[in-house]
């Protein structure tokens, strides 16, 4: 995987509406992963979030047209080298999977609500 970030902007509310230049006020990021097979793909972070005493990272793969059609997320643990660089790691453990992954469905049942309610999403 490489730790190559890029900025741009995008909807608030759709992350997969990343094109770059939309006009939303919030800034989004962008990591370029690179799989086993060697091919690329461009991906929107979602939100780093802490588990326990690690830190997890989600991340929905765009395809060339900067879209995520089938909903899938990626999940990595996450960490950042002594220089600051973001460094992501596999989760080989399915309990600690799974608890990452009850947290990530946490945070979007809690944007939904906060969404649904016109509250301000934190």
């Amino acid at each position: 995987m490489t730790d190559e970030f890029n900025n741009g902007k995008c909807s608030a509310s759709d992350c997969a509406s990343c094109q770059g230049g939309c006009g939303a006020d919030e800034e989004h990021h962008t990591i370029t992963l690179t799989m086993e097979d060697d091919s690329e793909v461009e991906c929107a972070i979602l939100t780093i979030y802490p588990v326990d005493d690690k830190e997890y990272i989600a991340l929905l793969p765009l395809d060339e047209n900067g879209q995520n059609e089938d909903g899938e997320v990626f999940l990595y643990a996450f960490s950042r080298t002594e220089e600051g660089d973001p460094m992501l790691d596999n989760i080989e453990d399915d309990d600690e999977y799974e608890k990452a992954a009850q947290a990530f469905d946490t945070i979007l049942e809690n944007a939904k609500m906060a969404e649904e309610s016109g509250a301000p999403i934190e």
